[in-house]
């Protein structure tokens, strides 16, 4: 409830209305309109506190901070999935070439540089 978070981060209860006004956070609602909030709400209150507090970030600093934070983490997740798809048709493609992928890799010994004199004639 607000009472409860204000007091455990010594924020006014204005201030939380003032985040969820603009978007910061949003706690769900009982049936009452009682505000509640979940972990990952308590999460992101701490984030814009920790910008308010200790950085100096503004509001509207905060909302593109946890804007791209969020877009990070999406992309994040669509990198994990794009990985488990690469990995899943790799492994369903080289299932039947076994011999193949074995011999695919070649060693190659790098090259050995050479210092060679220049003599009058090749200059």
């Amino acid at each position: 409830m607000i009472s409860a978070v204000s007091e455990m981060y010594d924020v006014h209860p204005q201030t939380l209305r003032l985040y969820e006004r603009e978007g910061l956070l949003i706690p769900s609602r009982s049936e009452g309109n009682t505000r509640f909030y979940t972990d990952g709400d308590l999460e992101t209150l701490e984030t814009i506190l920790s910008l308010t507090r200790d950085l100096g970030v503004n509001l509207a600093g905060v909302e593109i901070i946890l804007n791209m934070r969020k877009r990070m983490e999406e992309m994040q997740k669509e990198m994990q999935a794009f990985v488990k798809y690469v990995e899943k048709e790799f492994t369903t493609r080289t299932s039947g070439h076994s011999e193949e992928v074995q011999n695919a890799m070649v060693r190659v010994i790098p090259p050995y540089l050479i210092r060679m004199q220049r003599t009058n004639d090749q200059r």
